[in-house]
């Protein structure tokens, strides 16, 4: 074998360049070789280049086999269509060598295709860019389903140009193109493309790779749509499933809540037990209220939705009674809804049941009241058995009060009869104040275990003395309560305590006039809205009651200075008279007592300590000069 024989082995042994197969025959000429020798040569290098071209097609073909086989294997284990798509067009553009490869898609809804996937693409109007149908290389392919190529593509007249496109495809310098279409059976879903800055020629082998990927590309698209819509129908399956389960749970909470509802009633039940068990069985936290079902009654009753909250009215013959408002469960199933409207129903008719079982017994504590004041010669034993249906104490003793309701401007009134009134409108504002008042007192009457009745333009009750309370204890506290229940000022009178009323059924009338008696006084007085009993009212107290308690009077007003004077041996009384006897003057004080004026300023002193610092007021001096006159005259009685 000769030596330039050798040398073209060694060429292709190492992959050199073409040109590099031209040096043999140069340097041979060169040295002076002969025509049979240079024609020898030749026709090795030719044998060599031959060699070289088979040599590069099957390394073209097993890359781009083993490009196909990555990409099958890539489709069999598919996770991201947009992943695979991204690999299928970076593949091409390395294979077949240009500068940029791209995807599109068809949008069926659009009638136009659009970039899915670009790899070297650097303009973002091209990446952006749709074609119609029929436009450009791309509409043409995409419309014919045939791969198109141009090595020149502004001067290619057999596809349509449109401004926007070619702008885009100068925006990106492109000049040769090579367009396949993405087929799944018949139809064109996309086209895949490889394209170069500069003038080429496509060869055929390098169409047919490109088809080749296209195909992957589309078996891809097509898997992951299969993918999707499985999921897809999972999906709907698993919320379809959901809503099935959700329907079955709300149904049986229904039903427990019927079945709930329904012994709650059988067994008495109240309103605060329907809330307790709907709250278990809805989930969030229901309340009765007798106020905020405004907007549960717009609608008619049914339960309407309040910020995070839903309100139900409790209503019965077009009066609202209250609401029963669920707290804590914002987003609720309709069946659910209807479930807490039955609830609301079922109050509604515990809250009549009560409510006429409540008034029977006002009617009831009503009647007892009105004999012991009009027929107290009744048989006391059955006036006892009464008593003792209603949980009446009848061995604890009693007061009497007088109640009315006193607004700002109003007259006061006496003998227990309404001043006359012109209007009708106000005619019908005192009615319905006397019976607001008479339902306030039954239900305090109730609560007290006492009695109530609507009486003289106001009402009466009788109710029991608790531990250590005084009469004067008990009608603050009833004006306290009443005014507050009604937000309206409530004057109370009181009585002296009546012991075992039902025993002495003829004092419950007595006490009851005293009581009338006291409840002017306070309202002539300018004390409307107070409550108090004779012993609150000083001397004036003594002129109302009728049991005349002078002994009481004296020690209310003067009793911690004669206690003292006992205690200590001191002469704080000789010194009050003193006082007031000397017009209240300590000049003439310690004259008349014959002491030093310092002594008398602080025995005075020490009065104000014991009696309080208004003790010289008009209302208290008279008070006390009173009481000091009747003590007199009882130490005067007891010394003969």
């Amino acid at each position: 074998m000769s030596h330039e024989h050798v040398s073209y082995l060694e060429l292709l042994a190492r992959g050199a360049a073409t040109e590099a197969y031209d040096r043999p025959v140069l340097l041979a000429r060169a040295s002076g070789a002969g025509p049979e020798a240079l024609a020898e040569l030749e026709e090795a290098k030719q044998l060599a280049l031959r060699v070289r071209a088979e040599l590069e097609g099957r390394r073209r073909r097993e890359a781009e086999l083993s490009a196909l086989f990555a990409t099958a294997h890539d489709l069999a284990g598919l996770r991201d269509l947009d992943a695979v798509l991204r690999a299928i067009v970076q593949r091409a553009r390395s294979l077949l060598g240009t500068e940029c490869a791209y995807l599109s898609l068809n949008d069926p809804v659009a009638g136009d295709t659009y970039m899915r996937v670009t790899e070297g693409s650097v303009s973002a109007r091209f990446q952006q860019v749709r074609l119609g149908m029929g436009e450009g290389l791309g509409g043409l392919v995409a419309q014919t389903a045939r791969p198109y190529v141009t090595d020149d593509y502004f001067g290619d007249a057999r596809f349509q140009h449109t401004r926007t496109i070619d702008t885009a495809v100068r925006d990106e310098g492109l000049v040769a193109i090579l367009g396949v279409p993405l087929s799944l059976g018949s139809q064109v879903i996309g086209v895949l493309f490889a394209a170069d800055r500069r003038a080429r020629v496509f060869e055929r082998e390098q169409v047919a790779l490109l088809c080749s990927f296209a195909a992957h590309a589309a078996v891809a698209i097509d898997t992951a749509n299969l993918l999707a819509e499985t999921r897809s129908a999972l999906a709907e399956l698993e919320r379809a499933n959901d809503i099935i389960r959700e329907h079955s749970g709300v149904i049986e909470r229904a039903s427990e809540v019927h079945d709930r509802l329904s012994e709650l009633v059988l067994h008495g039940g109240g309103v605060h037990d329907v809330a307790h068990a709907v709250s278990e069985v809805l989930g969030g936290t229901v309340e009765f209220t007798d106020e905020g079902a405004g907007a549960a009654r717009r609608v008619g009753g049914h339960a309407v939705r309040e910020g995070d909250d839903w309100v139900a009215a409790v209503s019965a013959g077009g009066e609202t009674l209250g609401a029963l408002v669920l707290h804590g469960q914002p987003d609720l199933d309709p069946v659910d809804q209807r479930t807490l409207e039955r609830a609301a129903l079922v109050t509604s008719l515990l809250l009549l049941a009560r409510r006429s079982a409540g008034e029977a017994e006002q009617r009831v504590r009503g009647e007892l009241l009105d004999d012991l004041l009009d027929a107290p010669d009744r048989d006391r034993r059955l006036l006892r058995e009464r008593a003792a249906r209603l949980r009446t104490d009848s061995e604890a003793p009693h007061v009497v009060l007088a109640a009315r309701i006193d607004r700002a401007g109003a007259g006061a009134d006496t003998g227990g009869r309404e001043s006359a009134d012109t209007g009708a409108d106000a005619g019908g504002r005192e009615s319905a104040d006397r019976q607001r008042l008479w339902s306030a007192a039954t239900h305090l009457a109730a609560t007290r275990h006492g009695l109530a009745s609507a009486r003289d333009g106001g009402t009466v009750l009788l109710l029991p003395l608790g531990p250590g309370e005084s009469a004067a204890d008990l009608a603050r506290g009833t004006a306290r309560t009443l005014g507050g229940t009604l937000r309206e000022p409530v004057t109370v009178g009181a009585s002296a305590p009546v012991r075992a009323p039902l025993d002495h059924p003829d004092q419950v009338a007595v006490a009851y006039e005293e009581a009338r008696r006291c409840l002017d006084a306070l309202r002539m007085l300018h004390r409307s809205g107070q409550g108090a009993a004779a012993e609150d009212l000083g001397f004036l107290g003594l002129l109302l009651a009728d049991s005349r308690d002078i002994d009481g009077f004296v020690d209310r007003t003067v009793g911690q200075v004669v206690a003292y004077d006992r205690r200590r041996g001191t002469d704080l009384v000789r010194t009050l008279d003193a006082y007031f006897a000397s017009g209240m003057s300590p000049a003439r004080t310690k004259d008349e007592l014959h002491v030093h004026v310092n002594t008398v300023a602080q025995r005075l002193e020490r009065v104000g300590r014991l009696l309080g610092p208004d003790w010289q007021s008009p209302s208290r001096a008279l008070e006390i000069q009173l009481a000091l006159r009747l003590h007199a005259l009882a130490d005067a009685v007891t010394a003969t």
